[in-house]
Order: C-alpha cells, then sequence, then structure tokens
C-alpha cells in the first residue's frame, strides 16, 4: 500500500489525531504530538480575529495551557506534546462563552513510554542546561547545537523534493539545528511573491488580521521533517531591520497574532524561537516594542522553550535590566578577515561574561562563499574559535542555501536597492566542503565532555585553547602562511599527568599520532615544575592539537 509522505512523517512523530465534538481519549508516547480537532456550528466573519481558542491539559497538580490554532473553515485545532507518562484530563476554552462547541468539551490522554530513537523525542526537548552555559535535553542529556541557516527555506523556491534533499544532507553531516523563519523575509519587500510557498502568502493583510492556513499546512510538513530527522527548528517570527521592519509595517498587535498562531502550530514540536532578526540590542534587557514582544511569547508558550533574537551584541548586564530571553545570540560579521578578528571574537567573549549565565553563541557571521569568498578554512577558523571561546555551539551559513537561491532567482529582491548578493543556488551551497569540516569537528568533540570544556587562551599563546584540567586540553592552531610548520607551545601541562598526544586534521578527520608525554613528577613529589609541549605540525595548514590523560589502568 502506497502511503503519502505526510502520513510517514506524522506516525513517526506519534501524532494521535481526535475529535473533541464530544467526549474522547486518546493515547499518545511521551513528547510526541497529540493533536485534538474541535469543531463549531457557529459561523464567524473572521474566524482568526473574532475568537481564541485554548486547551487546558491536566496531571494531578500541573497544569498547562495550550493555544489552539483555526484551521480554516469552522476548525481549531490544538497540539500537545505531553512531558511525562500517565493520565492527562483536557478541556476546551473559547473567548466566546457564548458558543457552546468551544466551551466545556473534555477529553482524557494517556501517555506511554517513548520507545523510538530520535533524541529529541528519546531524551525530551531541548532547554538550558543545569550550567547554564550549555543547551541539554530535558533527561540532563547534553545537546551540541550545530546550526545552519536556512532563513528562506519554507518558500517556494525550495521545493518540497529540494527540502528533503537538503534535510538529508544536513542530518548526515551532524546538524542538529536550522534556523528559519516562518514570518518576514529579510532582504525581501513586503508580501512579495518570493515569499510563498506551494499554499500561497502566509497572510492576506497587510495587518496579519487575514491567515492563510494553507500555506502553514505546506510549512507543517517540512517542520515535521526537521523533527524527524533529529533537527531542531529554530524558528525565527519576523524580521526587523530598516528594510524590512516588522514591527513597523505589521505593527505589534499583528506580530502578536503571529506569534501566537506559530506556537499553537509548532510548540508542541522540540524548537526553539528566536524572537526575531536583526532587532534592536535593547530587546534583550527588556526595553523598546520587541520587548513587549518577547514578554508576549514568554506567556503563552506553555513548554517554556529557549527563547532568543538576532542582534549584534549581547546583554547589557545592568542594573535593572529584564531578562527576556534564555540563550544569548549574538552576530559575527560577513567580511572574512573581521569575522576572525580578535574584536568580532571580544563579541562573544564579552556575552559569556556577563550574569546571569546562559548560553551563547553566534547566530550569524562569514557565510561560506557569500560574495566569494569565507571558504572553508575560514569556516573551521570560525568553529573552532568559538567552540574555545565559550560558546554553546555553532551555527554555519552558505550562500545559496540562506536565500534558497535557485537559477534565475537568487531570492533577494529588497535590500541594497535589490542588488544580487550572491548567484549561488542552494544546489552549489549544499556541497561546499565548509558544512562537512564542521560536522568532523563536532564529531571530535563528542568524544570528550565537550559541555564542561573552559577556554583557557594562557594554555597555548597565539591559539585558541580550552578542555578541563588534569583531564583533556584542545588547542586550534589557525592557517598561517605556507612553509611554516612552527608548531604551538602548550604551556602548564600538569607534572604527574601521563599525556597522549595527537594533531588532528580539522578538514578530513586524519589524526597524526605524537606519542605520550610521560609525567615529570614521582609520586609524592610536590614541587616539580609544570611540563610544556612543542612540536612541529605534520603539514602547514590549521590544526587541532589534542592533548588527552591516559588513563593510568588503560
Amino acid at each position: 500500500m502506497k502511503m503519502t509522505m505526510r502520513y510517514l512523517v506524522c506516525v513517526a512523530l506519534g501524532l494521535c489525531v481526535l475529535s473533541c465534538a464530544g467526549a474522547s481519549a486518546g493515547k499518545v508516547a511521551q513528547w510526541n504530538v497529540f493533536e485534538a480537532a474541535c469543531t463549531t456550528a457557529k459561523e464567524y466573519t473572521n474566524a482568526f480575529m473574532d475568537v481564541e481558542v485554548n486547551v487546558v491539559f491536566r496531571q494531578g497538580a500541573k497544569k498547562w495551557v495550550v493555544p489552539a490554532f483555526w484551521a480554516g473553515g469552522r476548525k481549531w485545532v490544538v497540539r500537545f506534546a505531553p512531558p511525562a507518562q500517565g493520565e492527562y484530563k483536557y478541556r476546551v476554552e473559547c473567548t466566546d462563552k457564548s458558543n457552546a462547541d468551544l466551551n466545556g468539551k473534555d477529553g482524557t490522554l494517556k501517555v506511554t513510554a517513548y520507545k523510538g530513537d530520535n533524541p529529541l523525542l528519546k531524551h525530551s526537548f531541548v532547554s538550558v542546561g543545569a550550567d547554564q552555559r550549555h543547551f541539554a535535553h530535558a533527561d540532563g542529556t547534553p545537546f551540541f547545537w550545530l546550526g545552519d541557516t536556512w532563513w528562506k527555506g519554507l518558500c517556494k523556491r525550495m521545493t518540497w523534493e529540494g527540502f528533503q534533499e537538503l534535510t538529508a544532507d544536513r542530518k548526515a553531516k551532524g546538524f542538529t539545528v536550522v534556523q528559519i523563519v516562518c514570518g518576514p523575509y529579510p532582504d525581501e519587500g513586503f508580501f512579495q511573491p518570493s515569499w510563498e510557498n506551494e499554499g500561497g502568502q502566509a497572510y492576506l493583510s497587510k495587518d496579519f488580521s487575514v491567515v492563510n492556513p494553507k500555506y502553514f499546512e505546506y510549512a507543517d510538513r517540512r517542520f515535521r521533517l526537521l523533527v524527524d530527522s533529529g533537527i531542531v527548528p529554530a524558528i525565527v517570527g519576523a524580521w526587523g531591520r530598516g528594510d524590512c521592519n516588522s514591527m513597523q509595517v505589521i505593527g505589534p498587535a499583528g506580530i502578536k497574532r503571529h506569534w501566537r498562531h506559530v506556537i499553537a502550530r509548532y510548540g508542541a514540536y522540540p524548537v526553539v524561537w528566536i524572537l526575531a532578526g536583526e532587532i534592536a540590542d535593547e530587546t534583550k534587557w527588556g526595553q523598546g516594542s520587541w520587548a513587549e514582544i518577547a514578554k508576549y511569547v514568554r506567556g503563552i508558550d506553555p513548554y517554556k522553550h529557549p527563547l532568543s533574537c538576532h542582534t549584534g551584541q549581547g546583554r547589557r548586564g545592568a542594573d535593572g535590566d529584564m531578562c527576556v530571553i534564555d540563550y544569548d545570540m549574538v552576530g559575527g560579521n560577513h567580511d572574512a578577515p573581521t569575522a576572525i578578528s580578535g574584536g568580532t571574537l571580544a563579541i562573544l567573549t564579552s556575552a559569556c561574561a556577563k550574569k546571569p549565565a546562559m548560553p551563547v553563541l553566534v547566530g550569524e557571521t562569514c557565510y561560506e562563499g557569500h560574495m566569494q569568498q569565507g571558504f572553508q578554512d575560514v569556516q573551521r577558523h570560525l568553529f573552532w574559535m568559538y567552540m574555545l571561546s565559550g560558546a554553546a555551539g555553532h551555527t554555519y551559513g552558505a550562500a545559496g542555501i540562506w536565500h534558497a537561491g535557485v537559477e534565475g532567482d537568487p531570492g533577494i529582491v529588497g535590500a541594497f536597492g535589490g542588488q544580487v548578493y550572491d548567484w549561488t543556488t542552494w544546489k552549489e551551497g549544499l556541497n561546499y566542503p565548509g558544512s562537512t569540516q564542521l560536522g568532523i569537528g563536532k564529531k571530535l568533540l563528542e568524544k570528550y565532555p565537550w559541555w564542561r570544556f573552559e577556554p583557557n587562551p594562557d594554555w597555548a599563546p597565539g591559539c585558541y585553547a580550552a578542555g578541563i584540567p588534569d583531564a583533556v586540553r584542545f588547542v586550534y592552531l589557525p592557517r598561517r602562511n605556507i612553509y611554516n610548520w612552527n608548531g604551538p607551545e602548550v604551556k602548564n601541562l600538569e607534572p604527574d599527568v601521563d599525556w597522549h598526544v595527537y594533531y588532528f586534521d580539522p578538514a578530513t578527520g586524519r589524526k597524526f599520532d605524537q606519542g605520550t608525554i610521560k609525567a615529570s613528577a614521582k609520586a609524592g613529589d610536590t614541587t616539580a615544575k609544570p611540563v610544556s609541549f612543542r612540536k612541529n605540525v605534520p603539514a602547514p595548514q590549521d590544526w587541532v592539537l589534542v592533548l588527552e590523560r591516559v588513563n593510568p589502568g588503560g
């Protein structure tokens, strides 16, 4: 029997669909999507605007107020991802108290253990870890954020077949996050045909008061595919730069309506939120119109998914600031030499030093191939520079992919008078080598407790260094001039530790063993001096030098 892709994805997510026209009972696995549809005989002029529907789920004393979304006609749909096993009760509530169809309907839900192998369901949703510096699943399993930038990945230029191809490629390379806009795009005029997906425009009015459910039905299957592939959608709700200022065009009421709709449709998925792209830094400390949107999002999201916003700088960290974000996403630079400079790195390290502690990462930097620069050696430099300087993860981007470029249509029609940044297509960007090489770097780090690494540049002057004292040290030596075989000097190694040393080629994953540094201190020796290590690199390029403690029993 032939099954549609939509059905297959729904099964993979454990989607349970019920009607809540009367008393009903459902069964779903923990963290999977339970979906219930409610219908009404009452007609509304504009149901999206005229009424709001919530469904209240309860388990003992715990309560989740879950927004439902209007699905067209007389139908509302709720999606709920139960965070614990056991029995739940739920009841439908509506702002129109005279509508008996949408008030007081009850149901029950039985939640069983998840038995699959999708890490986003097996280990639960992604949140801020216990150390407040990294991301983790709710069961404490560390989550490595390796993101890719697909800002315009919901548009029709990126076909469904292309979206599946790109998703499979990124999954195979080890990516765990996709940053994607569900709302107004950057670098385009508002309501341009290029906004459309297979279902048309997302909204049919300037103030977002008339929604097009068909658009979101087609977006649904893309988000479901990402989740089914073990990739977290980092959903961007809007854009705020001067030439694509959503706040100015749509208004705060319209943006709130949009965010309620996004949360209702996708909050039951393992997602994280990015409030908007390129908005004012002041948002992060609770000031300005975008901060009001952030408070609204935090207030109606029943799962409290991690929320950030795309700004150039990090938090201010001043007395009296209201923290409206959960992780700090800062900017890099699109120009390759500037992107890898110390001044740009300082944006991240400054943000990491702010209180209260929270995960910090660079959400947009030099895209690979952007304006024919920033190729793989720059991408490796950026990844290792940030990961060994306190970042909670890293987001990559490639020309062609972020704007869903296709032959003859680069997908950039607004900024800089509509001039094109890149004629690169997403198919070309797919195969840029930097994406593979960042996956190689992630795979190496995952062999060690990378989330416990602390930056320590004094370990190897002129390099980026981090690790765990007495246990492991990582040193990244960037690419320099040709015919330069000089290796980094690693200082202050603990004299009572045997260290196994190897060079790691971040472009290919090859290892070049350098043997063992034997401890210089004898048992009980308290006067032994720290040890230094220096050895030529295998070839003139960039290298990762790894020093790992030798297991005494190994």
